[in-house]
């Protein structure tokens, strides 16, 4: 495969929204928004909220422990209150915990490259590796998109604890398979 055959998420640059880790990426070509050499073009802006969105989970999945944050065709942020009573010894959040809100996150990201909430967008693979433990009270995880096909859409997600988005206690990166349009 020649090093121009897949598309890599666009460089990201400070934003100073007050979200931890909310930086946004660049357009890929700031006079039409599209990405060069793709079958997937970035919409100019989302026809869909944050906040619409989380009401819509909340009576899909009622008592649920995230929330989306931020959203975009090329990234989401994403954040949940640790429940204390699933710490391990020391007060370190278990890697599960961790691995579900990486999974969410990338499955917010579908929304967003999609540009509809689309519950059956699927999680197809999924791997994670733990940096540092993870202390705090609230988890937070920012997925980039790295490339978006037809059926399929692969991502990178960091995780991080409370403010500290420069020292991420996790790092995942997962492929989701889209459903096509109806």
């Amino acid at each position: 495969m020649s090093p121009t055959s897949y598309q890599t998420a666009p460089p990201r640059i400070r934003d100073d929204s007050g979200v931890p880790g909310a930086s946004q990426p660049s357009s890929p070509d700031s006079t039409d928004g599209r990405n060069d050499g793709s079958i997937w073009a970035v919409p100019p802006s989302l026809s869909i909220e944050p906040d619409s969105i989380n009401a819509t989970i909340a009576e899909l999945w009622p008592g649920r422990p995230h929330e989306l944050v931020e959203l975009s065709a090329t990234h989401a942020v994403g954040r949940m209150t640790v429940d204390q009573s699933t710490l391990r010894p020391g007060g370190y959040v278990p890697g599960p915990v961790q691995f579900g809100l990486a999974d969410v996150v990338l499955w917010y990201l579908s929304f967003g490259v999609l540009d509809r909430l689309e519950p059956m967008a699927l999680t197809s693979e999924l791997s994670i590796r733990f940096l540092r433990p993870g202390q705090g009270t609230i988890l937070w995880a920012r997925a980039d998109l790295e490339r978006a096909g037809r059926t399929s859409m692969v991502g990178t997600v960091r995780v991080w604890m409370d403010a500290a988005d420069d020292r991420p206690v996790s790092t995942a990166q997962g492929t989701y398979t889209l459903p096509r349009n109806s």
